[in-house]
């Protein structure tokens, strides 16, 4: 079953279950799914007495289930079930914050396709996909700091221009893996700079950072952001998340991709108040003349590039070099998207 039929099908199924009547403190509002595994056995989903969304995966009543996983976010336990015409021990998993019912079901998501692909024993599954998901719902660990979460906000607001021209393009989206660049199809790149001092003066880490792919192009992105901490105007960073998240056709690589960038859904309250106002948007075309130190720069004047871990800075407060207009930053956008289809 696809992830696209397996996300329909429980979200009815969990719709339908809320709006029956409430149960009693210690029931469950349960419905099965198509979906069978070890001793003919369904996978299901249920609603509790305070509204709270679990999946069940059924297992044998001398099975444990692992310990430890009790709350804030999710709450993992054996629970036996029984109705007039059955009894049946389940590994129940739910979710106790409803606000992240969404992020819930894509986890969900993965823990029934994972169980339905390994039928013989869905709760290895299931501890499977939890391992995978663990970091994602972490929320001890140093928060991101104000120039990190600004400098996420200008990838953030890149990858949506580029979601709105295809949902699959966060795979372009490589600067959270180390890439050298931000975005990269491959023989087109972008690289995203922001900052909130006056000027513009991004920081360039790297001697291949500025160094144009193999018989391709790169583009340098700058954000002049300005700070509007706990006001309504300009846009959060959970926002710009948000809203790449609604984009997206795949969350849960979305999900992944943030959290190796140090942001995780757990930690969201702590950033609403992360709020930015764009005042500048420049985008660069990086070939010849343009300001920069690379390695193909080095070689190609005869020096050795024997220096390793630099960093600079490089000044484009100046009239040059001219930024792209409007319709350049657009087959930019293009090209980049059409490369990688």
């Amino acid at each position: 079953m696809s992830e696209d039929i397996l996300r329909s099908l429980i979200e009815e199924r969990w719709t339908a279950l809320e709006a029956e009547q409430t149960t009693g403190e210690h029931r469950l509002r349960v419905s099965h799914l198509p979906i069978v595994v070890e001793h003919d056995n369904a996978l299901a989903v249920a609603v509790d007495h305070h509204g709270y969304r679990h999946v069940l995966v059924p297992i044998p009543a001398h099975r444990r289930v692992r310990p430890g996983l009790d709350g804030p976010v999710l709450q993992l336990r054996k629970r036996p079930l029984e109705d007039d015409e059955s009894y049946q021990t389940y590994a129940d998993l739910a979710c106790l914050r409803s606000d992240l019912n969404d992020l819930f079901t894509e986890l969900c998501v993965d823990v029934l396709g994972t169980a339905e692909g390994h039928p013989e024993n869905p709760l290895k599954a299931l501890h499977h996909v939890l391992d995978r998901w663990k970091e994602l719902f972490r929320t001890h660990g140093s928060p991101l700091t104000g120039e990190q979460l600004a400098g996420l906000f200008g990838e953030l607001a890149v990858l949506c221009r580029l979601l709105e021209q295809d949902p699959g393009t966060h795979r372009l989206w490589l600067g959270p893996g180390g890439h050298r660049h931000d975005f990269s199809s491959g023989s087109t790149a972008i690289e995203v700079k922001a900052g909130t001092a006056t000027g513009r003066r991004p920081r360039i880490h790297g001697l291949d950072q500025l160094d144009r792919p193999d018989g391709g192009a790169l583009t340098l992105v700058w954000f002049r952001l300005q700070p509007t901490p706990g006001g309504s105007l300009g846009t959060s960073v959970v926002e710009l998340v948000d809203r790449a998240r609604g984009l997206c056709d795949d969350e849960g690589s979305l999900l992944e991709l943030l959290a190796t960038a140090g942001y995780r859904s757990a930690d969201a309250d702590r950033y609403r108040g992360a709020r930015f106002l764009v005042d500048e948007e420049r985008w660069y075309e990086v070939g010849p003349g343009f300001p920069g130190l690379t390695s193909r720069g080095l070689i190609e004047a005869g020096l050795p590039v024997s220096v390793q871990n630099v960093e600079y800075t490089i000044d484009l407060s100046g009239d040059l070099p001219v930024p792209l207009t409007d319709d350049e930053v657009s087959r930019v956008i293009d090209d980049i998207v059409q490369e990688a289809r």
